[in-house]
């Protein structure tokens, strides 16, 4: 079969079939943000997020569309005017021909998405869907989705071996891993959820689960659960908490690939790439206490 390169309405057309819009969350802003749907689409560029630099990148590698986790227009915008920081990023697209396009919590929900994307590298077996929902299409078949994802591993390991194993494979961040838990007690059922998890404690606790992967915990929330674990004795869940864009960057290849295979089937030619750039906003990192201070650290790993 010929193979041609597809139109920005090709490519968007088949990417949704991969990652329905409609599976988003109702606050999200996915989709494609900017673009001519007639233009030819040669290079696509995937990123995590629609920043300056990654704006620039799209732009360096001649890429005709760059796909991002994150919407650009999340919360919205009155005016995008050049000098601002959104208008920036869209100007530097569209005056460059490049189309931008977001997958954001469809993407961590449909299949091959973001969650599958950590279950599998983590090697999880059984994986089901954390907190799932069913969906009923125009058709009337309804199917499971959801956020997050629940499975177990190969072979149990301690609390500290599944964070180094997990640090193996996100990307290099100022902030690494935090812990919370005993390193050495055993865990073999994993919960997940890419980004920001904390929503989900309550379908967490239903899981079963012995330790929960996610990112951006906050003090309270993540204090409860674990206080609550300790009074019931077991110590269950324990928490890792990653950088929110590590836990998602490692969505990309797959995304690409998915992408670019699909577009074959359909008998259009198109090059994928992921972005080289590390956009998770924090820079450098310093411990705090000192060896003489009177701070216990008892408990911390």
């Amino acid at each position: 079969m010929t193979q041609h390169h597809p139109t920005l309405n090709d490519v968007v057309d088949t990417f949704h079939s991969l990652y329905p819009p409609h599976l988003a969350e109702s606050w999200d802003a996915s989709g494609l943000i900017a673009g001519r749907g007639e233009r030819t689409v040669q290079k696509i560029l995937f990123a995590v997020d629609a920043v300056s630099a990654t704006a620039e990148e799209a732009v360096r590698e001649e890429a005709q569309l760059l796909i991002t986790h994150h919407p650009l227009l999340l919360k919205g915008a009155n005016f995008i005017p050049a000098q601002e920081y959104k208008g920036a990023v869209l100007h530097t697209l569209i005056e460059n021909k490049v189309g931008l396009l977001a997958a954001h919590t469809n993407a961590d929900s449909a299949v091959d998405g973001v969650n599958e994307a950590i279950a599998d590298l983590l090697r999880l077996r059984d994986v089901q869907i954390l907190a799932d929902e069913q969906i009923q299409e125009r058709d009337g078949s309804q199917h499971t989705v959801g956020l997050g994802r629940v499975g177990r591993l190969e072979q149990p390991l301690s609390l500290r071996e599944l964070a180094q194993s997990l640090a193996e494979i996100l990307p290099a961040t100022t902030g690494g891993l935090r812990i919370a838990g005993d390193p050495e007690m055993k865990v073999e059922r994993v919960a997940l959820c890419g980004g920001a998890g904390d929503s989900l404690f309550d379908e967490l606790r239903a899981s079963d689960a012995d330790v929960y992967v996610t990112a951006d915990l906050r003090h309270h929330p993540a204090s409860e659960l674990r206080e609550r674990a300790l009074v019931e004795g077991t110590g269950r869940p324990a928490l890792i908490d990653c950088s929110h864009f590590a836990s998602e960057w490692l969505w990309l290849n797959r995304g690409a690939q998915t992408l670019q295979q699909a577009l074959a089937e359909r008998g259009f030619q198109v090059e994928c790439e992921v972005s080289t750039l590390n956009t998770d906003p924090w820079d450098f990192h310093v411990s705090t206490g000192s060896v003489s201070g009177s701070v216990s650290t008892t408990g911390l790993v």
